[in-house]
């Protein structure tokens, strides 16, 4: 992520809001057919990145909650350890990524990048290292641009030597951010994003080594128009594996309404991007806030169930070793796990809303649906569907399971759940009976 005082996309709570607002106001509309995913202009037929995540990447990534200042070796392996200690890290959550400001302000004397030595005073080699005799992935960041959001050395120039050293360190997933562009005369600012990005992609393919590479090029054309935001996002699925598609979610800093709102936003944009995405190529409405302060239960849980129905990414940005049991439970939900890692990789579609209620639907690989009813609104409400309106075939009855209470329901023909709290989301698993 990028750092706080960079002016970008989603870093002031006006930034969030507006997010919320305006994602609120495109609910209402289907994407266009024109946003199918198709190959970039003049792509051959084998030019797409490798298919590295058959499923939605899982993980931890330090930067909502410690950003730059919080951020050091010890951090990091502290939380490696407690994903393994808590369990987390056998229901998948295996990618340990370190965001911006790890490195040295300048390069060593050969051109390369250097790990800031009191940050990481082993070296980043050492650390990729610790992280695989844990049994978990390595995940570190860069910019395709001159400089890091945090105004740290950038790859631009220096894509290939950048990617080979990567691989060298044991590197297996890349996070490449977009600040500090450079727009040369005559290129738009698509044209340049997509030359670098590209640029990117083929040193990490070079390398030889599996590196699941996240692009951020979308986020920073969120707000210049469907046609733009979706040609980015189409071409960004042709050159790594996921994207960030929008406002950046709250800091730990932020305040609880803050965070909520930024949770709702990023929901809202990344709901509706639902026909960009394809299995293996993940839209990525950025990390899970769960287990931060200021969250009530039904927050975090809401915030969880809707990231699996979108089949989004689920990359916690916490200190997991301050996990409260309701936290862990939240995020170690192993139903709630797969629906969000269900090998069809559909992600699920807004098929209802009323107002704040919406209802949201996603087909699973044995012919189940995961059904979520979502009360975003400030007061309870009863929420319902049709089992046809879901997407379901004609059954005698259908057995509905609670995700989350573990409840079991028969139903003729409606599935209901009642006096939904505010900010809650009920998340079934239904089966039709025949």
């Amino acid at each position: 992520m990028s750092h706080p005082s960079v002016s970008r996309i989603g870093r002031t709570l006006a930034g969030i809001v507006a997010v919320t607002a305006c994602s609120a106001a495109a609910l209402s509309a289907t994407a266009p057919a024109s946003a199918a995913p198709s190959r970039a202009p003049g792509a051959r037929p084998d030019s797409g990145y490798p298919n590295l995540t058959p499923t939605p990447p899982m993980g931890w990534n330090n930067w909502s909650y410690y950003q730059c200042g919080g951020l050091n070796e010890q951090v990091v392996l502290d939380n490696a350890r407690a994903l393994v200690r808590s369990g987390l890290a056998h229901k998948g959550y295996r990618t340990v990524t370190v965001d911006d400001c790890w490195m040295a302000k300048q390069r060593g004397a050969k051109g390369e990048l250097v790990a800031d030595p009191a940050k990481f005073p082993h070296g980043m080699a050492h650390l990729g290292r610790e992280l695989h005799k844990m049994g978990l992935k390595f995940g570190i960041y860069e910019d395709v641009g001159t400089l890091t959001c945090g105004k740290y050395p950038g790859s631009y120039g220096h894509f290939e030597p950048d990617a080979k050293l990567f691989a060298s360190w044991g590197v297996d997933y890349l996070k490449a951010d977009g600040c500090n562009v450079p727009v040369p005369k005559g290129q738009t600012k698509e044209q340049a994003y997509h030359a670098l990005y590209t640029q990117q992609s083929r040193a990490l393919r070079a390398t030889g080594r599996r590196i699941v590479f996240s692009v951020s090029a979308p986020a920073y054309f969120q707000f210049a128009g469907d046609a733009v935001w979706h040609k980015v996002i189409r071409w960004s699925a042709e050159l790594g594996n996921l994207w960030r598609g929008g406002a950046d979610i709250a800091l730990q800093s932020s305040t609880p309404a803050a965070k909520w709102a930024s949770i709702n936003g990023n929901f809202r944009y990344n709901a509706n991007l639902a026909d960009l995405q394809r299995p293996g190529r993940w839209n990525d409405p950025d990390f899970l806030l769960v287990g931060d302060s200021g969250l009530g239960r039904n927050e975090m849980q809401s915030q969880m169930s809707l990231w699996a129905m979108m089949a989004a990414p689920l990359i916690s940005s916490t200190d997991l070793g301050k996990l409260s049991p309701e936290a862990l439970a939240i995020l170690g939900n192993r139903e709630v796990i797969a629906v969000d890692q269900d090998p069809l990789g559909v992600q699920g579609h807004i098929v209802q809303q009323d107002g704040d209620g919406m209802v949201l639907t996603k087909p699973l690989r044995n012919g189940d649906q995961a059904i979520a009813l979502f009360n975003g609104g400030g007061t309870a409400r009863t929420l319902s569907i049709t089992a046809g309106a879901a997407g379901l075939p004609r059954a005698r009855s259908y057995v509905a399971r609670d995700l989350v209470t573990g409840r079991t329901a028969r139903t003729d023909r409606t599935i209901i759940a009642r006096n939904i709290p505010p900010h809650a989301t009920v998340l079934f698993r239904v089966r039709p009976e025949h």
